[in-house]
């Protein structure tokens, strides 16, 4: 609920949804939760062949599934470019089929288009940072087109606030934050 002091009346006009992948979901979730005009984030399944997934069955590797978070955000206060310029900032997009310590196919980095705007930020945003020179490998980072989003289940949700003690212990020992300065630096 938006409060009516707001000097801007808000109304689903100015709502948006982007879907992110980029390994694991708690993380990414966390990231994203820090945006200024993130409104929330749904950590989830897209891109599987299998109807309504279960977390064990994703990690299993089997459904096709990608570990992905929608991203809800108000569009008067930041827009889709803004969110793909932070995401590169979140994941290594230099390995495929992989971010940080967990492994597959369902923990690759990728961007879900919802229509064809979102396709072309999102491919002119890859393309300005594979010809920007900052990486000599390619940029693995996928875009494909949203399919059925599956929410993952209420435990997943907010994990890192839920859970903070052992979120941080696992995003600390899977290297996820020494990576990312690796590759970016302290703007990270």
């Amino acid at each position: 609920m938006i409060a009516e002091s707001e000097s801007t009346y808000l109304t689903n006009e100015n709502f948006d949804t982007a879907i992110f992948a980029g390994g694991c979901f708690w993380c990414t979730e966390s990231d994203f939760d820090k945006m200024p005009g993130v409104v929330s984030t749904i950590s989830g399944y897209i891109g599987g062949t299998v109807v309504d997934p279960t977390y064990e069955q994703v990690v299993a590797g089997k459904t096709g599934h990608v570990e992905a978070v929608m991203v809800y955000f108000d569009k008067t206060k930041t827009n889709y470019s803004k969110l793909l310029n932070a995401y590169w900032f979140t994941i290594d997009p230099l390995t495929p089929n992989r971010q940080f310590c967990d492994s597959g196919a369902q923990y690759r980095s990728a961007i879900f288009y919802r229509n064809s705007e979102q396709k072309e930020q999102a491919e002119i945003s890859k393309k300005t940072l594979d010809l920007s020179g900052r990486f000599a490998k390619p940029i693995v980072t996928e875009i494909l087109p949203a399919v059925e989003f599956y929410r993952a289940e209420d435990y997943h949700q907010d994990y890192y606030q839920k859970n903070p003690l052992r979120y941080k212990y696992y995003r600390n020992n899977c290297g996820r934050d020494t990576r990312l300065k690796e590759l970016w630096g302290t703007q990270h």
